[in-house]
């Protein structure tokens, strides 16, 4: 461990401000944090190890990083700090020695349709300029040059309110770069007529295709089936050009259906209130699967998905243009940026040339500066934010990282490191949350949580060095050393998925024979073109069941028992068991404490300060009604069956009275995924990365499909929960799946039955399959990064 001066009586010839060399934790408490006391050395870097769900993120964001960031905003003014975020004081004694703490997430950038690469890192805003001051034609400001800004003309008179009132004619006129046809968007969307009905029926036939729309019973096909605007005897397909009109697009208005009056509307826009202004992660997945279908994306006709006008697109510096510029790689655009010396805007240049730069050194050279930003992989969205760090002149500055290591082939990990060793040689404090052996190697000191998960959790098991961790008796010093050993025999295919021509983003027409009923696992170098093989070429069709990298909506009301619908078979067996309705054993529904609404704490704003929680004093915090609390099912009462583990509610289901089959079935998927420890009414905000990711892959393992399709399943995971997880895989693909796992991790290559390998490079150096086989083939042929690595992985 690297010494570090302990606070006190300085020792002779040295000062006093240099006695400061800690930052001291005590008695955190923080989500499942049990009084931890800590003491982390400054200006060294410092790794938080333990299993997903042992309280690393609860140390080092929710209580360090938060509070640094609670006393820097304290520093401005009350009118200042109502614009702010409110962050109450994180459930701590002592916080001493705390630095300015600049915190690089794994949180998805944003995914609006608006959000580019180039707009999150302020490079669009430097290009902008710069073809403003050299583009020929000049066709105006930087906002001409903006796919975000409308052109606008006004024009008529004004009355200022200023001593006498007087009307000023006035005349304004605003130039934008947005592309008029499709509102800067790239791409316009298009109902399919022919998902939403049969045009062969008539609507008393049943003619509508939309799901929950009965022909009979529903009202709303009752609405057009007696509006008076249609015959609902006459196929849709033999309608008048008035009455496919009215049908289609027609304006609401009221009308008579059984005595009632209703409001009429035309089908387009009743699907877009109804469907399209919903978020898709939040439906159910019928519905979510029927919005898939009947809406189809395609590239703007006019701008074609530049998003500018045809004026921010004629205006080019070199025969290039603002719309070619965002379009290129981005070590191709810094290539040609090096190439511009005019000296009229030599800082901007500078400026952009070094910004750039530093995409090419963290890794992610192969990006474009109009790639959506929401979608970027979690890892290449923490690696975007730490661009605007690297060039930085800030010392003795905290940096907080969530698993920068995240969606990196282990060739691309040592440039990763190097990056962290030199935020750290300049004099800041690195702390890193991180499971990955080769991103332990680097730390000057390590921290250790543990022993187990959620309450199971939450203590300190070991401070020190990589070297005494090694020797230490915790999980993670037990498993630092671990390495998969390959297969002594391989699973042999059932069939074959074939991909033929794949020219996804950067694959450069790909051919490929992904094999059915087996492990098959796609692997090489970051932005190699592996998700754009999957994801872009297997069809998300009926028997594919797709678990991406994408985050899990849900607000502090929901938790695991609402996320996975096992509150739905639970609910029923209250109401079956007591004579009531269902929607009594609901928090959000009737059941609801009238007091705290089912929250379990009332909150109480202090407009810039931090709204305190306090419990619910007519509740105590269960959440519930009084009335609902006396009915029992199994002896338990609703918040009680909340209040249990997974493991307790498995056993409680399981057998006995309260036995509930399909509450059960639920309750085992999340146990094999290792979230056994959850409570299932734990909200949803107080999980980890690694637990969402793992929730995510129990509630999918529901879904009726022949194929699963898993992105970087090993997200989060401690070294310990990957081997639960490859016995998992084992289980799926035992049981007649396909499974297909896009990976980095060389115990899952090790494991697999069969390795795609993508490359050579990133960008357009990748795009191609550089090797197909087994392992133990991929591990004798070395002749591939991947090669090379596992290969030294397992020892051969």
């Amino acid at each position: 461990m690297n010494s570090a001066k302990r606070p006190g009586t300085p020792g002779p010839g040295s000062h006093v401000a240099d006695s400061h060399d800690l930052i001291r934790v005590h008695g955190a408490r923080e989500n499942n944090l049990k009084d931890v006391s800590v003491d982390i050395p400054k200006r060294r870097l410092t790794v938080f190890t333990g299993v997903s769900g042992s309280g690393k993120s609860s140390l080092v964001f929710n209580t360090i990083a938060a509070e640094s960031q609670r006393l820097i905003n304290e520093t401005y003014s009350a009118f200042v700090q109502g614009f702010m975020p409110t962050l109450a004081r994180p459930e701590v004694d002592v916080l001493d020695g705390l630095t300015t703490a600049i915190i690089v997430d794994q949180q998805r950038m944003g995914a609006d349709p608006r959000s580019t690469v180039g707009t999150a890192t302020d490079v669009n805003a430097m290009l902008r300029i710069l073809f403003s001051r050299l583009g020929e034609p000049r066709i105006g400001p930087p906002s001409a040059y903006s796919f975000n800004t409308a052109s606008v003309r006004a024009s008529g008179a004004i009355t200022v309110e200023r001593g006498n009132k007087k009307a000023v004619r006035a005349t304004f006129e605003r130039t934008g770069g947005m592309c008029t046809h499709c509102e800067g968007r790239g791409t316009v969307s298009d109902i399919d007529l022919t998902q939403l009905y049969d045009d062969s029926k008539s609507l008393a036939e049943g003619a509508f295709t939309i799901p929950g729309w009965k022909s009979d019973s529903q009202w709303t096909v009752q609405v057009y089936a007696q509006s008076g605007f249609v015959d609902p005897d006459k196929p849709i397909r033999e309608y008048t050009e008035k009455e496919l009109r009215d049908f289609l697009y027609g304006e609401p208005v009221k009308v008579k259906v059984n005595g009632v009056n209703l409001t009429y509307e035309g089908l387009i826009p009743k699907i877009q209130k109804s469907f399209l202004s919903k978020d898709k992660e939040a439906m159910q997945p019928h519905i979510r699967a029927f919005v898939e279908r009947a809406v189809t994306f395609t590239t703007c006709p006019e701008c074609e998905g530049t998003r500018l006008s045809e004026g921010a697109r004629s205006s080019k510096i070199k025969k290039i243009s603002i719309a070619d510029a965002c379009a290129m790689e981005i070590r191709d655009l810094a290539e040609w940026v090096r190439d511009l010396t005019e000296p009229s805007v030599a800082p901007l240049l500078t400026a952009l040339r070094d910004t750039l730069d530093s995409f090419v050194e963290i890794g992610l050279g192969y990006l474009s500066l109009d790639r959506p930003a929401g979608t970027l992989s979690g890892g290449e969205a923490q690696r975007v934010k730490m661009i605007r760090h690297l060039g930085s002149s800030l010392t003795d500055t905290t940096y907080v990282f969530d698993e920068p290591t995240v969606g990196l082939h282990p060739h691309d990990i040592q440039r990763m490191n190097d990056l962290l060793l030199r935020l750290r040689d300049k004099g800041n404090t690195v702390l890193v949350v991180e499971h990955k052996p080769e991103a332990i190697a680097i730390a000057d000191h390590v921290v250790d949580l543990g022993p187990g998960a959620g309450t199971a959790g939450g203590t300190v098991c070991f401070e020190g060095t990589v070297e005494e961790l090694r020797a230490a008796d915790t999980v993670t010093g037990r498993h630092l050393d671990d390495r998969a050993v390959l297969k002594e025999s391989v699973r042999k295919p059932a069939g074959a998925l074939e991909i033929r021509d794949a020219r996804t983003h950067n694959l450069q027409g790909v051919d490929v024979d992904v094999p059915l009923g087996v492990l098959c696992v796609v692997t090489g170098v970051a932005g190699s073109g592996k998700s754009s093989l999957i994801h872009g070429s297997v069809p998300a069709g009926a028997d594919v069941v797709s678990v991406d990298q994408s985050p899990i909506k849900g607000s502090r009301r929901s938790n695991p028992a609402t996320y996975t619908g096992l509150l739905d078979p639970i609910r029923k067996a209250f109401a079956k068991a007591n004579g009531v309705k269902p929607a009594l054993f609901s928090a959000n529904s009737e059941g609801a404490c009238p007091t705290c609404n089912g929250a379990g704490v009332i909150y109480t704003d202090l407009a810039m300060m931090a709204g305190v929680a306090t419990p619910c004093e007519d509740c105590e915090g269960k959440r519930f009604q009084p009335a609902v609390l006396e009915y029992r099912f199994g002896g338990r009462d609703i918040s009680e069956v909340l209040a249990m583990s997974v493991d307790q509610a498995e056993e409680f289901f399981g057998a006995g009275e309260a036995r509930t089959p399909a509450a059960h079935k639920i309750l085992q998927r999340l146990s094999d995924v290792g979230l056994g420890y959850l409570t299932l009414g734990q909200p949803l905000t107080t999980l980890s990365g690694g637990e969402r990711q793992r929730l995510k892959l129990a509630t999918h393992m529901g879904e009726k499909g022949g194929v699963y399709v898993l992105d970087e399943p090993t997200t989060g995971l401690h070294l310990a929960d990957v081997e639960q997880l490859l016995g998992l895989l084992d289980r799926l693909v035992d049981a007649g799946k396909s499974v297909i796992v896009i990976e980095h991790h060389q115990a899952v290559m090790a494991h697999a039955d069969w390795i795609i390998d993508l490359g050579p490079g990133a960008g357009h150096d990748g795009g191609r399959v550089v090797f197909e086989g087994t392992p133990a083939d991929l591990v004798a042929d070395r002749s591939t990064l991947t090669g090379e690595h596992l290969a030294a992985y397992v020892g051969a």
